[in-house]
């Protein structure tokens, strides 16, 4: 089942996606944006990788389309799906050269929200976030997220410790923002 927001389609990952995955994941500049670290990853363990992933029911990850051209600008994820409490962690990476401040982003997390809260029927979602990364911070806000807590100096980047901000949504504070916003 695709998911159609208004300016986003979030579908299935293919194989044919892997490379787009895998040049997200191996570029110093978006990886620098995200917390963790990741090493080097080939083609080989591109593939290997989705073999895995494919089918994981509490893993749940989508390739972000713009509606207007069909390219495919992205991913989103709900991750450590939690069926009992009904929580999940939530993330987002756009390719470099994907369309900015055009509203894909936003219309990428707000459809999978609705996808979470009102089909999955998940109460919460959780993500964090980079001090530095304000462009995501910004963009979380914006969809009605709250930064909940920090774990200091938590994150090596580039020879220097970053604080980690945690946040989250609940699907009420969810459903009373997008009856606000109109969405």
């Amino acid at each position: 089942m695709n998911l159609i927001g208004k300016k986003v389609i979030l579908r299935a990952m293919e194989p044919e996606d892997m490379e787009l995955l895998r040049e997200t994941v191996n570029d110093p500049e978006i990886e620098r944006m995200v917390g963790g670290w990741s090493f080097p990853v080939s083609k080989y363990q591109q593939t290997k990788w989705f073999e895995q992933v494919a089918g994981d029911q509490r893993n749940l990850r989508f390739i972000v389309e713009a509606l207007d051209s069909a390219e495919a600008i992205g991913m989103v994820n709900l991750v450590n799906i939690d069926w009992k409490n009904r929580s999940a962690f939530h993330g987002i990476k756009l390719k470099k050269d994907a369309p900015k401040r055009q509203g894909y982003a936003t219309d990428a997390i707000m459809t999978l929200m609705e996808y979470a809260f009102e089909e999955l029927q998940l109460v919460r979602l959780d993500s964090s976030w980079v001090e530095y990364n304000t462009p995501s911070i910004n963009l979380y806000k914006k969809c009605g997220w709250k930064i909940e807590g920090t774990k200091a100096k938590s994150i090596f980047h580039q020879g220097k410790y970053y604080s980690m901000y945690f946040g989250g949504i609940l699907a009420e504070d969810y459903r009373r923002m997008k009856e606000e916003m109109g969405w």
